[in-house]
């Protein structure tokens, strides 16, 4: 069994509810208490999942690469407890989509990437991972793997 699957057995156990926008009670204080440990929110632990909340869990998603749903789902929790990005693909030279442009968005404001957002992984994004891989002790290989994803989650500031 992976880590990956050992991390989910042991949250499956948690049986943590799904939570939204006026949600009450003790998980409610847990979610604003692992909000407020990863940086994203600053009010008070009440227990009410209100509108400070709710902006909180739009920046943790963002962060992790998650739908910006305010909504805490499964996946939500367990980006929550591991502090990372949780069973993203494999990202590499010729892949496509959504995430390949959220990645672009989060190389080029942090100055790994300079060309143009395309959703398209091409050379310069290859580049640019290898680029961020390097200043992060990664192996160097421009695919983005699970380390990879958790470097990319942790960007809050230019370069290296």
């Amino acid at each position: 069994m992976t880590s990956a699957s050992n991390f989910r057995n042991t949250l499956i156990k948690l049986n943590k509810p799904v939570l939204t926008q006026g949600s009450t009670g003790e998980a409610v204080k847990e979610l604003q208490e692992l909000l407020q440990h990863w940086q994203c929110y600053f009010g008070q632990i009440d227990g009410i999942f209100g509108p400070q909340t709710t902006a909180a869990v739009n920046c943790f998603e963002y962060w992790m690469f998650l739908a910006e749903d305010g909504i805490i789902d499964e996946n939500t929790w367990y980006c929550l407890y591991k502090g990372a990005p949780v069973e993203m693909p494999v990202l590499k030279k010729n892949s496509r989509g959504e995430l390949v442009e959220k990645i672009q968005e989060r190389l080029l404001w942090s100055g790994f990437f300079q060309s143009a957002i395309t959703s398209y992984f091409d050379i310069e994004t290859e580049n640019a991972i290898k680029h961020l891989q390097q200043c992060r002790g990664l192996v160097v290989d421009g695919i983005v793997g699970d380390r990879t994803w958790f470097e990319l989650s942790k960007i809050r500031e230019y370069g290296c």
